[in-house]
């Protein structure tokens, strides 16, 4: 820690910079010797210090420390994580109580005896090696909680497909094999990965998702490595990758085949050295990581094309877990229906409500392309907006592929006006999500004409 730490020294005095870098530079990586306090901000700012030695006076004659103490306050406002260790030739306890009142960490007097500085100082990187510790562990619990998965297994099915990918699973989870989760988008990749760490030796430690399709390619190594203070603009604090967040535990790479090729490549480095190295530094960071990845793309076709690295390809499926589409799951749906419907009525405090036989069948006679997550905005939308105790296929606003409303219309039995009236309503408030100027927009009346036909439905 201490071969690598990087000390800055502060002081106007400049046979004081020499003697404390030529004793300093023997026990510490790096000594910055700065004699101009007005540079402070800026240093600090783009570079990352262990510890920070800060004269207090600079203006020939001054001795009442004031200006350290306005420059301590100034480090700690730029970086209230900072270390800082200060010196002054007019020391008291007073004086001392004070800078340690303000935020300093020690006090030195000049001229300093050599050891005590030495040791001073190393008491001060090793607060600092602290500090980023607990700042990394914070990171870590908070990743923690927003990646908390639920307490029991959400895989539900009984047909063949799911059956096989939950034999997978099993024989996959209790070992550190990495895992490439393929299928179509809302099939549910993200639930077979937290299924995976689950069943997994490291089901204790974190289960970190990254969606790859959502991170812009300036972002990717920061975000996933880490970078260091000054790094890049606007990087004023040390930041911790999502793999060192994940060490110990699961990483979920999800889109993976959305990478593009050049960053294809630093993954790959990451994944066969087992370390990263935050961006703008020179420290590498051994991790320990279970790798799962998820992808609606045909790897294999982009290997062909030259769009995916072969090499990365080997390297994330040792197992493979295809999940297949809704609309091949057969009875599935009515399981799925169940559970979403159990989960949103608890949710929402509503009471029970019964699917009739029409409503089931129309929903297995469905495609669904947006697959199990359609069906549970299907399911959640139904429960809010229906009025009676049974769901019928009127309840279930579905699609067809081109966008257009499902075949069954309306699914009204008559043409009853005030049927379809209500029908038309529901539907376009469902989809402006409830907002009632686009939703008057769209039917051509007023907000006063729609709130009147709202309350006259019960809407």
């Amino acid at each position: 820690m201490e071969a690598t730490a990087r000390v800055l020294v502060v002081d106007d005095d400049p046979d004081v910079l020499v003697a404390a870098r030529l004793l300093l530079k023997k026990h510490f990586g790096e000594v910055v010797a700065q004699p101009d306090p007005e540079r402070l901000p800026e240093l600090i700012e783009s570079e990352r210090f262990d510890a920070i030695l800060l004269d207090m006076n600079f203006t020939t004659g001054a001795d009442s420390g004031g200006e350290g103490l306005r420059w301590l306050e100034r480090i700690l406002e730029i970086d209230s994580n900072a270390v800082v260790v200060l010196m002054t030739a007019y020391g008291d306890v007073d004086t001392a109580v004070e800078t340690i009142k303000r935020g300093a960490s020690d006090f030195v007097l000049k001229p300093w005896e050599n050891q005590k500085l030495v040791a001073t100082v190393h008491a001060a990187v090793r607060l600092s090696a602290s500090r980023r510790e607990v700042r990394r562990l914070e990171t870590r619990q908070k990743a923690l909680v927003q990646g908390m998965e639920p307490a029991v297994s959400e895989m539900i099915g009984q047909c063949d497909g799911m059956r096989r990918v939950n034999t997978l699973i099993g024989k996959a989870a209790p070992t550190d094999a990495n895992v490439l989760v393929l299928g179509a988008n809302g099939t549910g990749k993200e639930l077979v990965a937290r299924e995976v760490h689950r069943r997994s030796r490291r089901s204790e430690e974190p289960f970190i998702t990254v969606d790859l399709g959502a991170i812009s390619e300036t972002l990717f190594e920061s975000e996933l490595f880490g970078h260091a203070r000054g790094a890049f603009t606007d990087a004023h604090k040390d930041r911790i990758g999502r793999f060192q967040i994940a060490s110990g535990g699961t990483l979920f790479l999800d889109e993976i085949g959305n990478l593009p090729m050049h960053l294809q490549g630093k993954l790959l480095s990451v994944l066969e050295q087992r370390e990263v190295l935050p961006v703008g530094s020179n420290e590498p960071i051994p991790i320990d990581v279970r790798l799962i990845s998820a992808t609606n793309q045909p790897l294999q076709r982009m290997v062909a094309d030259g769009t995916f690295r072969e090499d990365l390809l080997y390297r994330i499926n040792t197992v493979e877990v295809q999940l297949p589409p809704l609309a091949e799951r057969g009875d599935d749906v009515a399981l799925l229906l169940e559970h979403f419907l159990e989960r949103y009525t608890r949710k929402y405090g509503m009471t029970r409500k019964r699917v009739s036989a029409a409503a089931l069948a129309h929903l297995e006679a469905y495609g669904w392309p947006g697959n199990v997550r359609e069906l549970s905005h299907a399911v959640e939308r139904a429960l809010i907006l229906s009025d009676g105790d049974t769901l019928g296929p009127a309840d279930f606003l579905l699609e067809r592929p081109d966008g257009s409303e499902s075949a069954n219309e309306l699914g009204l039995e008559d043409y009853n006006l005030d049927q379809v009236e209500k029908a038309v309503v529901r539907r376009v408030l469902v989809k402006h999500d409830g907002n009632v100027s686009r939703a008057a927009r769209e039917l051509g009346i007023t907000r006063t004409s729609l709130y009147r036909r709202m309350s006259k439905y019960g809407l």
